[in-house]
């Protein structure tokens, strides 16, 4: 069974204290192509899909044709709104559209069990104690994550009702503060280390799921 580190508590020898993680969820091996169809379906849910352009249909301009049809010795046209015309319409542009995706909801649990895991088998991953929050404390953060020595980008996930500790790590350079609810596959794997407080690795724990019994054996 894999473990973690606890930041801010120790035992009565002084050492750190060691968190144990659920295999089902921080035991499985990388799966590589569920976790890229995962990060490309939420990068592609958070794209706006706004961009758009006017056609011919939709530009201003008069409905008369600018000369006649023959005799000036200019190439014939019918409308100024046309695509080669400056001012023009544009053919195939883009319009507003959404490029969302839909992955399963078994294929989304096993990339996030991927991605956990994948921080647990490197041992960059740690639970913190927001115990030691009682107030916001920055300069208290910081040593945390100083004494850990672990490289940035980090990930620290909260619960919504660990305010304190959350105002703690959110104006740090290169740390990113979420709730277990709202962390994805992209976020866990755009950082360099994960810090979880215990309320939140129940959340994450929970949002993995159960894999079935052939899923398990295989």
């Amino acid at each position: 069974m894999p473990d973690a580190p606890m930041l801010g508590a120790s035992d009565q020898a002084g050492a750190a204290k060691k968190v144990k993680l659920d295999d089902v969820a921080f035991g499985e091996g990388f799966r590589g192509p569920l976790v890229h169809q995962s990060v490309r379906a939420e990068q592609a849910a958070r794209r706006r899909g706004t961009a758009a352009t006017k056609t011919r249909a939709m530009v201003s301009g008069g409905g008369a044709k600018p000369w006649r049809q023959k005799g000036t010795g200019r190439a014939r046209a019918g409308s100024n709104r046309s695509p080669i015309w400056t001012g023009g319409g544009t053919v195939f542009g883009p319009q507003p559209r959404s490029y969302t995706f839909k992955v399963n909801r078994k294929e989304q649990r096993a990339a996030l069990r991927s991605a956990l895991s994948l921080h647990a088998e490197r041992g960059s991953i740690a639970i913190l104690d927001t115990s030691v929050f009682e107030t916001p404390k920055t300069r208290q953060a910081v040593e945390l994550l100083n004494g850990w020595d672990q490289p940035r980008p980090t990930l620290v996930v909260l619960t919504a009702e660990e305010s304190a500790a959350a105002l703690s790590f959110r104006n740090l350079a290169r740390v990113a503060v979420l709730t277990a609810e709202n962390v994805g596959v992209t976020d866990l794997l755009g950082a360099a280390c994960l810090v979880v407080s215990e309320p939140a690795l129940a959340g994450l724990t929970a949002r993995t799921g159960k894999p079935r019994v052939e899923e398990a054996n295989a």
